[in-house]
């Protein structure tokens, strides 16, 4: 899939559900894999969390410089200048993941795609676009074009939040793309913080309650 192969954190138990979590642009899979044992769950939850590597490739708005990115920047006009081609990609790698956990008997309802930033539109558009329903979705600080695209599983859960004063990923663009999932019928629970372009304390506690709620008391 790229250079390096995914960072896995395996639960004690045998893993019945997995949560593929991508992170945004610059960072590389290791940037979320510290908030694990900080989501409040269970001792013996039985998740397994995949923490992929994006490739390496220019950014045009870095003007041109390498780095790990799930897709070209290629403007500050994020909402309409929008590098279609790479997103396709990307999502086309995360699929490849989640058939290597349904290959080693995770069923697709126990499969979370999550999000940072450019890995949260990545996580939207794959787990939105991907022939089979997963558990949900879950998309941090993040934006999200082209949602006139998306008529697939309208019943599945969405769990977006973002910073009210974030000044990456504006405020306003993290509720327009609550407002217009809601608006094409989907499942959306928003959440929003005092913080910039980042997570919080309270965040994490809020994440780790909803993967609880859909991944471990779903039956």
């Amino acid at each position: 899939m790229t250079d390096r192969l995914p960072l896995i954190v395996e639960p004690n138990l045998p893993a019945h559900s997995a949560v593929i979590w991508l992170h945004g642009l610059g960072a590389d899979g290791a940037d979320f894999v510290d908030i694990v044992p900080r989501l409040g769950l269970p001792a013996e939850h039985g998740i397994r969390f995949i923490f992929p590597h994006a490739a390496v490739q220019p950014v045009t708005i870095n003007g041109g410089m390498t780095m790990r990115s799930w897709f070209d920047i290629r403007s500050m006009d994020i909402l309409n200048d929008i590098d279609s081609a790479g997103i396709r990609v990307s999502c086309h790698q995360v699929y490849k993941l989640i058939e290597q956990q349904r290959d080693v008997g995770i069923a697709s309802k126990n499969i979370v795609i999550a999000g940072f930033s450019q890995g949260g539109l990545i996580a939207l558009h794959a787990g939105l676009s991907y022939d089979h329903p997963l558990a949900g979705v879950m998309a941090l600080s993040t934006w999200c074009p082209l949602v006139e695209q998306f008529y697939l599983h309208r019943e599945m859960p969405i769990f977006i939040a973002h910073g009210r004063e974030d000044s990456v990923v504006p405020y306003a663009l993290g509720i327009k793309a609550r407002d217009d999932l809601r608006a094409k019928g989907y499942r959306v629970e928003w959440q929003d913080y005092p913080m910039e372009h980042q997570v919080c304390l309270e965040e994490i506690e809020a994440i780790g309650h909803w993967l609880k709620r859909i991944l471990l008391e779903a039956e």
